[in-house]
């Protein structure tokens, strides 16, 4: 069982996620409550879910990991929060993820992306059908980008 970090400190990340999937995608990705429900619908929904923050074309820094993202990732919330999000790609996939994030930087998302991951303790997946988006701040700014996905599979070695 992946442990639960504070509520405090992903209530702010819940917030700019849930508010820029809205507006992208003119619906809600959890059910509409008080940010606190909302942040622990988010947390514990059946999806994976991350978000990085950083300038546009620059590495981003995971900000959010939800408990599906940490499963995935067989990482802590220390383990990814605080880290590069190119971390999560083995090196020779770095250049193929760096083109995804500046499509997305470009065009806002991206649906039906697919592509190779590495966990924190090297066991390498395939996301499919992930959905990666832009995250503004309440100014418009762009501030980072998230990846949400529910499927995903071994690569063999």
């Amino acid at each position: 069982m992946t442990h639960r970090p504070n509520c405090l400190s992903f209530v702010e990340p819940t917030r700019l996620i849930l508010s820029n999937y809205k507006r992208l995608f003119n619906r809600n990705l959890v059910p509409s409550g008080g940010i606190h429900e909302e942040a622990l619908a988010l947390f514990d929904g059946p999806f994976v879910m991350l978000s990085a923050l950083g300038a546009f074309g620059s590495d981003h820094i995971f900000n959010y990991a939800n408990r599906a993202a940490l499963q995935i990732f067989e990482a802590g919330w220390n383990e990814i929060v605080g880290h590069p999000s190119s971390e999560s790609a083995e090196p020779v996939h770095r250049e193929e993820r760096r083109r995804l994030l500046d499509e997305v930087g470009k065009h806002g998302f991206i649906e039906h992306y697919s592509g190779v991951r590495i966990s924190r303790r090297g066991t390498r997946f395939r996301i499919k059908n992930a959905t990666v988006f832009n995250l503004l701040d309440d100014d418009g700014n762009y501030v980072g980008q998230a990846a949400t996905f529910t499927d995903w599979e071994p690569v063999a070695e």
